[in-house]
């Protein structure tokens, strides 16, 4: 009985820790929700992400659509993104975004 007790608060901690870190690229990146903030933008692409939604049980809804967010925001970098806006639901640990770039990247100085 005691190990059933531990397995399920092991798996309750682990339920609640962040799985998705975002890449210090995706920390460069912002997530808006308003499509008037991606008026003057440039569209790059899209993302899907996908994480886990369920550990025996459901994982908390917010934590489940942070999750997909960081992971878009890491993979909007890497594709010269700074901004994502979300165009889908989340559906079974998965959503779609789309990729824009709003800022004009950063120059480096070639001297």
């Amino acid at each position: 009985m005691k190990i059933i007790f531990t397995a399920i608060g092991s798996i309750l901690i682990l339920s609640s820790c962040a799985w998705v870190q975002v890449t210090p690229q995706g920390e460069g990146v912002r997530l808006v929700q308003s499509a008037k903030a991606i008026e003057p933008c440039k569209r790059l692409g899209k993302v899907n992400a996908k994480v886990v939604s369920r550990v025996i049980f459901s994982r908390d809804a917010d934590k489940v659509a942070e999750e997909l967010a960081d992971l878009a925001r890491n993979e909007a970098a890497l594709m010269g993104g700074d901004t994502i806006i979300p165009i889908s639901e989340i559906g079974d640990g998965r959503r779609s975004f789309a990729v824009y770039q709003c800022f004009q990247p950063k120059r480096t100085n070639m001297n």
